[in-house]
């Protein structure tokens, strides 16, 4: 499980250092691809799996097209963390991100997979959870 929030730098060359606490759990290779909301997700060999096979489910039954399989599955870099943790994001997914080198970025734990975010994106993401979150004590769903 992943979880927490850590700021980190993207260097010069589009890496990030993942928190140690995440190292052990994501293993030699992970998986970079487009996140819900504008961010980049990093998922470990196992959550991928999950989660493609879970995709192509959804295309066979028809409630997801095969347009939205292929730019998921060819948003999707393998990467290998280096010796101090950093992994690579490329042009493409930083672009996606709204993430430029050389600026600050946040990772975030989030339980099934880790993401990667522009600060300023993901406080107004934060901003919206925590208003959710406040909410859902006074609900629909709270039983009497």
């Amino acid at each position: 499980m992943f979880t927490g929030v850590h700021e980190r730098q993207l260097d010069e060359r589009g890496r990030v250092a993942l928190p140690s606490s995440f190292r052990s759990s994501i293993g030699e290779h992970c998986y970079l691809t487009f996140g819900e909301d504008a961010c980049v997700k990093v998922l470990s060999e196992s959550a991928f799996r999950t989660e493609a096979e879970k995709m192509i489910d959804d295309v066979n039954a028809g409630r997801v097209s095969r347009s939205r399989q292929r730019a998921y599955a060819s948003s999707v870099l393998t990467v290998s963390p280096d010796k101090q943790g950093r992994i690579l994001l490329d042009a493409k997914l930083r672009d996606y991100a709204g993430i430029d080198v050389n600026q600050p970025v946040v990772v975030v734990g989030v339980l099934d997979r880790i993401e990667v975010w522009d600060p300023v994106q993901f406080e107004n993401e934060e901003a919206s959870g925590k208003d959710e979150l406040a909410g859902a004590t006074s609900g629909p769903e709270q039983a009497s």
